[in-house]
């Protein structure tokens, strides 16, 4: 949950349904995987993510139950 939800040089977003919850760059602090949780904690059922990407590393997490966010998808990155 510690996790900061940006990349420095790249996207870093957070979904619900597909739809924007976050996108890096929205704020002047990057915010923590943990203001996320909170949010999903009282709105369950839908279909929470984080995607982070950046030059070198491209990650995917989907949220799966309370405090457990998994990675589901990896690659190169863009560059």
């Amino acid at each position: 949950m510690d996790m900061v939800i940006a990349v420095g040089f790249g996207i870093a977003q957070i979904t619900r349904d597909g739809d924007f919850v976050y996108s890096d760059g929205d704020e002047n602090d990057f915010p923590t995987l943990a203001r996320f949780e909170e949010m999903a904690v009282a709105d369950p059922d839908h279909d929470w993510r984080c995607l982070l990407v950046a030059p070198l590393r491209g990650r995917e997490y989907q949220r799966h139950d309370t405090g457990k966010w998994v990675l589901i998808a990896s690659d190169n990155g863009f560059a």
